[in-house]
């Protein structure tokens, strides 16, 4: 049974930064396409941004220029970076993989499995 270890979340001032972090385990196959998704309680799960393989990144809008997604192969790793944190990133983070890409990715439905969670809070 495989699982995505997620850590780096907490909390942080605005204008802050933190670096969320996923890890898969236990998988038998690649992971090629992996992504982090945000919710709010009581609003839609929100996609923030998606790596396949090391280059090809893809962002939503409402993070574009702040958040940065990257991939370690050595770790077999996916890392987060936001800067310039915003109260309205408060939410849960999740990560999510698949083996392979997949379109409609902010949606979530390109995405195979599913990490716990980490809950980012960003005070004013």
């Amino acid at each position: 049974q495989g699982q995505l270890l997620e850590s780096g979340g907490g909390s942080v001032q605005t204008g802050g930064s933190l670096t969320l972090s996923c890890a898969p385990s236990g998988y038998s196959s690649s992971l090629t396409f992996m992504g982090w998704f945000r919710q709010v309680p009581g609003k839609e799960r929100e996609g923030v941004a998606a790596i396949w393989y090391t280059t090809t990144t893809l962002y939503a809008d409402s993070v574009r220029g702040r958040f940065t997604i990257s991939r370690d192969n050595a770790k077999d790793t996916v890392y987060l970076q936001m800067n310039n944190l915003k109260p309205e990133d408060t939410a849960m983070y999740y990560c999510a993989a698949a083996p392979q890409y997949g379109h409609r990715w902010e949606t979530g439905e390109a995405f195979k499995y599913w990490g716990q969670g980490t809950q980012i809070t960003v005070s004013s």
